[in-house]
């Protein structure tokens, strides 16, 4: 795997938005993005479904807090409503009704005007499994074992449609896995 710096751009305005409250980060891997929130100045409460990834996490970046759940559980404690929350390709794993339930959640963790800074699997990313799976329901997928959801931009109106207000909405390229991967990248505000 190689380095994705894809926050460096939205830090000043993760930054400003956080303040003093925590940023939350839903599926941190092996602490990428933990790494780069925490060097910037961010309090990151971070957790990941791999213990093996949380305790990479852990040992990377020790002033984060790290822990190992699911994204159906309960968020991690944040000490009230929070200023931003990081979710980098983390969202994908679920039905439309469990996802919708997530990104709902995550709106109620944040106060008004916090963002979420997200990446999702895009329907053309035909390297990563958008393509030749077995379909669980449209546009989610059987992936050699593992369930994996793919948007485009349909998709994600009607998941952010309401109370929500996009600053970003990008679909791109990243180069960090050894094939290309297309996602969609987005930067949105909780409504007040």
């Amino acid at each position: 795997m190689r380095t994705d710096p894809w926050l460096q751009r939205w830090l000043p305005l993760l930054l400003e938005r956080a303040g003093a409250c925590s940023v939350l980060e839903i599926g941190c891997g092996g602490g990428d993005d933990t790494a780069a929130l925490s060097a910037a100045g961010a309090r990151v409460i971070a957790f990941d479904l791999s213990p093996a990834r949380v305790a990479t996490t852990r040992a990377r970046v020790p002033a984060a807090r790290i822990s190992c759940q699911d994204v159906r559980a309960p968020f991690p404690d944040t000490g009230g409503a929070c200023g931003a929350v990081v979710a980098s390709l983390s969202l994908h794993y679920f039905g439309w009704t469990e996802t919708v339930q997530v990104v709902s959640r995550i709106h109620a963790a944040l106060h008004p005007g916090g963002l979420l800074l997200c990446r999702l699997n895009s329907t053309r990313d035909r390297f990563h499994g958008a393509l030749g799976h077995r379909a669980i329901e449209p546009d989610y997928y059987d992936v050699r074992g593992q369930p994996k959801r793919f948007f485009d931009r349909a998709a994600l109106e009607r998941l952010f449609g309401g109370g929500w207000h996009a600053l970003s909405v990008r679909e791109l390229t990243t180069h960090k896995y050894l094939l290309p991967k297309v996602l969609w990248e987005l930067v949105l505000e909780r409504a007040a």
